[in-house]
């Protein structure tokens, strides 16, 4: 077994916080270990949950899109999420599943997981998609409104440059070309800033 696997075999069977109960699975993250870019969003949706891999839900396909226009190749990427179990609330029919934003307690339980993805992928380039990954790694009092886009060198000598998560984009209305093409010109930020970092 590899390490990879390995990995992925102790997460699935992780009950730090109580995610697990009625998630369907653990979501891990996927792509080519080493990767010189890793990118981390929030937590699985529900599309995500059912499938157990990341961003395939729109969210997923709207950074396929954004990747695109930012000239990244996603095959080439490693994704993943802070949190790798849904969470969710029911619609009003019972039947819908909402997503809910995870608390400290749950982002602080998964914190393991993502560390030690970052151990194995060993990414030069790490880009956070949303608060909830900027400030799982970057602290409490990070905003991605303001500090968006601004390379952030961890102990490790990777650079981590966090973004909005594109589940924003998709909440937004008259202003979506807007919040898109901002969207793009971060993760052509993130771009440029691979292979600037030491390895770890």
């Amino acid at each position: 077994m590899s390490k990879f696997s390995e990995l992925w075999t102790q997460a699935c069977a992780c009950k730090d916080c109580d995610l697990w109960e009625h998630a369907t699975q653990t979501v891990f993250g996927e792509g080519p270990v080493p990767s010189s870019l890793m990118l981390m969003g929030e937590t699985p949706g529900d599309r995500e949950d059912r499938e157990g891999r990341p961003f395939v839900g729109p969210a997923g396909h709207l950074l396929d899109e954004a990747l695109a226009d930012a000239s990244i190749d996603r095959s080439s990427i490693y994704l993943t999420n802070a949190v790798k179990h849904f969470k969710f609330v029911r619609g009003r029919n019972g039947k819908a599943r909402l997503h809910k934003t995870p608390s400290r307690g749950e982002v602080a339980a998964c914190r393991q997981w993502w560390e030690r993805e970052l151990e194995l992928v060993q990414p030069t380039t790490l880009g956070l998609l949303g608060a909830t990954a900027a400030q799982a790694v970057l602290g409490p009092a990070f905003r991605v409104s303001t500090q968006r886009g601004e390379p952030f060198e961890l102990p490790s000598g990777i650079v981590a440059i966090a973004t909005i998560h594109p589940s924003a984009v998709l909440r937004a209305r008259d202003e979506r070309a807007e919040v898109y093409a901002g969207f793009v010109r971060d993760l052509e930020t993130i771009a440029a800033h691979v292979g600037t970092a030491r390895r770890t």
